[in-house]
Order: C-alpha cells, then sequence, then structure tokens
C-alpha cells in the first residue's frame, strides 16, 4: 500500500469549494426552476473555453450572469452551490448552473480555456469551471446507449443520461491515473519527454490505472514499462481532478531502487536525471521547459525541488 505522506497543499483544481447537492438533482422541473431565477449564475461553456474577466490585483474570474432566454436550448447542468467559510452551505446562496453550447468559442482575450487561467482562479471558479468542463466533456462523446446504439436523453440535471429504449442509466466517468515523481539515491529527478511532443518541455512520468489494479501497484508497473527501473517507498501526495477530458491524477512520490534506465521507445522520447542545480540551468538555457503552473506535474517536481522553480529566492538546500 502507498504511504500517505504530507499532502500538496492549495493544488489547483483540488479546493472544496463546490456543494454539488446532489440531492436536488433529481428534484422535478429543477433547470427551467433554476432558469427562470435571477439570483442563479450561469456559466456559459463553448468547447473547452468560457468567458473570463481579466483580473487586477485579485488575478482573473470567470463570468457568470443572470439566466437569459435561449439557455434552455442548450445543454444545462446544475453544478451545486458555493462553499461559504469551509463548510455546506445547505443550498443557501445562489445556483451555478452551466450552458454547454455546441459551437466552440473563438480563441480571444475573453475566452480562455481552463488550462490557461486554471491556476490563476479562486476556489469557487476553479471548481465550478471544472465540473462544468468535466460532465460537458462526457456528454459530447456519450450521446448513445452503450448497451443498444440508440441515442440517449439527458436527466437528473445533466448528471445522467438515460436509454429510452432499454431504461438503462448512465453516469459520467472519471479515469484514475497515476503520476510520479521519482528520485534515485542522489536525490535527482527524473523527467521524460513523451514520443511526439515537439518541444523542450519534460515532466514525471504518469500513466493509467488498470482494471483491478492498486495505485501503488500503477505506479510501479509504469515507471517499470516507460523506464525500466524498479521503485520503492511509494508515497501518496495528492490529487487533482483533471478535466482533460474525464482524469483524477494521483500524485506519489517514489524511489528508484537502483540500475539503468531503459527507455519505451514507443512511448518516451527522452529521459534524464536532474539535480536542483542541473534542472535551474537547463531551465535558465532554454534547454528546457516544464509542466505549467496549473497542472500537479508542476507541483511534484516543485515539492522536490523545495519551493516554486521560477522564484529566485528558492533555497537550493538538499532536503
Amino acid at each position: 500500500m502507498p504511504r500517505i505522506g504530507e499532502s500538496l497543499r492549495d493544488l489547483t483544481f483540488s479546493t472544496a469549494a463546490l456543494d454539488r447537492r446532489a440531492d436536488r438533482r433529481v428534484e422535478p422541473d429543477l433547470i427551467p426552476r433554476l432558469l427562470v431565477d435571477p439570483a442563479t449564475r450561469v456559466v456559459e461553456v463553448r468547447g473547452d473555453r468560457a468567458a473570463v474577466r481579466p483580473g487586477g490585483d485579485g488575478g482573473p474570474s470567470l463570468v457568470t450572469r443572470p439566466p437569459r432566454v435561449g439557455d434552455e436550448d442548450g445543454l444545462v447542468i446544475y453544478l451545486g452551490t458555493a462553499v461559504d467559510g469551509g463548510g455546506p452551505t445547505d443550498g443557501e446562496g445562489p445556483a451555478y448552473v452551466a450552458v454547454v453550447r455546441l459551437e466552440e468559442a473563438e480563441p480571444t482575450e475573453e475566452w480562455r480555456t481552463l488550462r490557461q487561467v486554471g491556476a490563476d482562479l479562486d476556489a469557487v471558479d476553479a471548481a465550478v469551471w471544472v465540473a462544468a468542463q468535466g460532465v460537458a466533456n462526457w456528454h459530447r462523446v456519450h450521446g448513445f446507449c452503450p448497451r443498444c446504439g440508440q441515442p440517449t436523453e439527458v436527466a437528473q440535471a445533466g448528471w445522467v443520461r438515460r436509454c429510452p429504449a432499454d431504461e438503462s442509466l448512465h453516469f459520467p466517468r472519471t479515469d484514475p491515473a497515476v503520476i510520479m515523481a521519482v528520485v534515485d539515491e542522489d536525490d535527482r529527478l527524473l523527467l521524460a519527454r513523451g514520443r511526439g511532443f515537439n518541444t523542450i518541455g519534460m515532466s514525471v512520468l504518469a500513466g493509467f490505472v488498470e482494471p483491478g489494479e492498486t495505485l501503488a501497484a500503477a505506479v510501479a508497473r509504469e515507471v517499470k514499462e516507460e523506464v525500466g527501473l524498479d521503485v520503492t517507498d511509494v508515497t501518496y501526495l495528492g490529487d487533482q481532478p483533471w478535466p482533460f477530458p474525464s482524469s483524477l491524477m494521483v500524485g506519489f512520490r517514489a524511489r528508484a531502487r537502483g540500475g539503468r534506465v531503459r527507455m519505451q521507445e514507443s512511448e518516451i522520447e527522452a529521459v534524464r536525471w536532474f539535480s536542483r542545480e542541473e534542472l535551474l540551468a537547463a531551465i535558465a538555457a532554454g534547454e528546457l521547459a516544464i509542466s505549467p503552473r496549473v497542472s500537479i506535474a508542476r507541483r511534484l517536481i516543485e515539492d522536490w525541488f523545495g519551493g516554486p522553480v521560477d522564484s529566485p529566492e528558492v533555497s537550493l538546500r538538499r532536503r
């Protein structure tokens, strides 16, 4: 079993800032009632973009608005209410709904992606957008019944698709994936680049959990498959919903037992061990780019590093 370590704090998308109120999803006419309530807050999703208000000192914010005529023509998903002061609101406060449009928004300064601005949103905006985007992505590719092939209908306030032919119910899926910072006996960090990525970017290893597999076993298997190393001391550090399109990234630290790196050439294009000094030098020289701030991958790298990699004040003393 993986050991429980000190979790990564304030991980993007991972704050419990939304009370989803799943009990309300079965209420008759919930969506029509919310769409005539001026207190309802609507977030509009077009493809992988939503409207964002440029930030001042407080950073960007997700644009929400009252309902308006025509919202009912889109896919409408009830998201819940904001968590206030660290606890559930018991339904108090405005309800959030997502209106999902078929047409995609053109990339502009207003219509941004969650990858672009997610790290700078406040906890409520991030939680609302992550839930909306994840469920919207699922609806986009699950319009037909996997049992009989018939078109399905949206039910339970956007959280279920029902097949009218065989009455089966289908729910949004989440694919668990492990992501791990692998270090060696000299406390160097292993970074890799997947095949087909024509950039200087490198990141920690990751892979999907297979049926019948524990999280720790998935960590060991993925590291062995991708770089040929055995690992020990698998320690859980945190997890992050990742709606691109429907994953839950579960983060770990693991220690390599030694041995020679052997790349899985069908998956991995480059791999390298980095000391902290070597990592900074490679970034400064323009030879390396690491994962963006929005991702748990970046936080795993910075957890090993000892602080934000882009901060000149960070200490390089060994941990």
